[in-house]
């Protein structure tokens, strides 16, 4: 964070040389030019052996990076250093802060209809939303019942935003919540339709199924949060960290993929470390302190290199051991749920690197769709470091297969995550639920209207430069993709076992393995 306040401060300076300065390089560079024929050969000459010095280097270096991995960095790092943060398109010195939002609807009609069906976890969304169609709809009552547990109520009436604030999460989970919506809402103006839902910020699903099962018992209350998991009806949506995690340092996933991206091109799969890496906070969660236990020591080396992170010690140091694309250098990246699912996924299946997944109680809106063996290789929870050992072993003694599995986790979310499918996501869910609804919503008394343009205006530090980072610059001049149609029962069933039979064929190659 550090080196971006110093970039920012040498772009500045450098957007505003002074005409005095400007005439003074030109005073002192361009006159070599002009004493004569002798000093002209001889300033040449010099640019010729600069540029052999350069050439010569830059050659030195790229072999270097042929090397070693860490080397492969500095080229990335150098591009990252030099990004500038895009503006708002709108123009904040011209909004009055004190008179809200500005008022009218926008509507954009797209020029390009799309023939693209949405990706394969589109699906779910129809399943997340079965129990209230199997009850003919969702009334305000069954809105209201998701109080207790939500941290807000988000409303869009008319075209408009609105959020009734119950209580405050963990940082600014709400927040960039709220903006990654408004941002839908300047990719598609005017699309919308009339909302009323309850959304929960915290980790753990509230919404239990076993409640809400027989003849008599009520209908389950809708509510929205970030997971869930076969046991809960909670309806998933896209996390805050799409929109930036500025307590943390992330930036926001259209940034990430990028860098994501220009780090991959840069990697050589048979020179990176063949070991298994994770790097979080282990806390109290228990899969993560068994995890732990993992770790190479002098008795016992299961081919993982397993780190503690210090997030107020990184805080401090400015997150400089905490960038992301950064921890790509290893052929195997560990992801292992803490007090539920975990941001983390998306990020460690980037890499591509063979993803480890520890089989996973939680999901979120996409990762019911992650194919085992085709985009990760499933791990054991019960004897994790033999599984974790063996993964390895494996995928050393057969790199292709491993590196073609890493390649395919990381083509899954550069290309069906990409922020034009999450937008696409949030559009098409939100839309499918207010079909459900059977009353027309109203304001609430205590809700506030929110923009774009106040939110953006009004914020500040990292959580502005999160906002303008990831701000839609305007509408999209195509369509959503086409929502695809239900699971039928067959379709589904095939689909679970086929993942539960992938999973069990990595576990009978395991005992086999013990075995000899």
């Amino acid at each position: 964070m550090g080196e971006n306040r110093e970039n920012r401060k040498t772009l500045e300076c450098v957007s505003s040389v002074s005409p005095a300065a400007y005439r003074h390089f030109s005073e002192t560079i361009w006159p070599v030019l002009k004493k004569g024929p002798f000093k002209t050969i001889i300033f040449f000459l010099l640019l010729l052996v600069a540029a052999h010095i350069a050439s010569f280097w830059t050659d030195t270096h790229t072999s270097l990076m042929d090397v070693t991995i860490l080397n492969s960095f500095l080229p990335f790092k150098n591009l990252q250093q030099s990004a500038e943060i895009p503006e708002f398109p709108f123009n904040c010195s011209n909004i009055d802060l004190t008179k809200g939002c500005p008022s009218g609807t926008h509507h954009h009609n797209p020029t390009t209809s799309s023939n693209e069906e949405c990706p394969h976890y589109f699906r779910w969304i129809h399943e997340n939303l079965r129990p209230w169609k199997e009850r003919g709809g969702i009334t305000r009552e069954m809105v209201e019942r998701a109080r207790p547990t939500a941290n807000f109520r988000l409303l869009i009436v008319n075209g408009t935003m609105y959020v009734e604030r119950y209580r405050q999460p963990y940082q600014t989970r709400d927040v960039f919540t709220w903006w990654g919506i408004l941002q839908l809402m300047r990719r598609y103006p005017g699309r919308l339709p009339d909302l009323d839902l309850m959304f929960d910020c915290d980790d753990l699903p509230t919404i239990r199924s076993d409640d809400y099962k027989g003849p008599l018992a009520s209908a389950p209350p809708p509510l929205f949060r970030y997971c869930a998991d076969n046991s809960t009806l909670d309806i998933v949506f896209p996390d805050w960290s799409f929109w930036g995690w500025p307590e943390i340092n992330i930036k926001p996933w259209g940034q990430m993929l990028k860098q994501f991206r220009e780090v991959n091109k840069m990697m050589i799969w048979s020179k990176k470390e063949p070991y298994a890496y994770w790097k979080g906070n282990p806390n109290r969660y228990q899969s993560r302190l068994h995890l732990m236990k993992c770790n190479s020591s002098p008795k016992q080396d299961w081919n993982a290199r397993i780190y503690v992170q210090d997030w107020k010690k990184e805080g401090r140091e400015g997150f400089k051991n905490s960038d992301l694309a950064k921890q790509c250098i290893h052929r195997y990246k560990i992801y292992v749920e803490g007090n539920s699912w975990s941001v983390s996924e998306k990020y460690i299946l980037a890499c591509n690197s063979m993803a480890l997944i520890v089989k996973p109680r939680y999901y979120d809106f996409f990762t019911r769709s992650l194919v085992p063996l085709k985009h990760y290789w499933p791990i054991k929870e019960q004897d994790m470091c033999r599984s974790i050992k063996f993964a390895v072993d494996f995928g050393n003694s057969h790199q292709p297969m491993a590196q073609e599995i890493g390649n395919m986790g990381s083509k899954f979310v550069q290309e069906e995550l990409k922020m034009e499918y999450v937008y696409d996501y949030m559009f098409h869910l939100l839309n499918e639920y207010s079909k459900l609804l059977l009353y027309k919503p109203t304001v609430p008394e205590k809700a506030v209207e929110y923009c774009s343009e106040v939110m953006g205006c009004s914020a500040s530090g990292f959580v502005k430069q999160s906002m303008k980072e990831s701000v839609v610059m305007g509408p999209s001049n195509t369509e959503p993709c086409t929502m695809p149609p239900p699971f039928d029962a067959t379709t589904l069933r095939h689909f679970l076992d086929e993942k539960e039979n992938q999973t069990k064929e990595v576990e009978t190659w395991e005992n086999q393995n013990r075995r000899q």
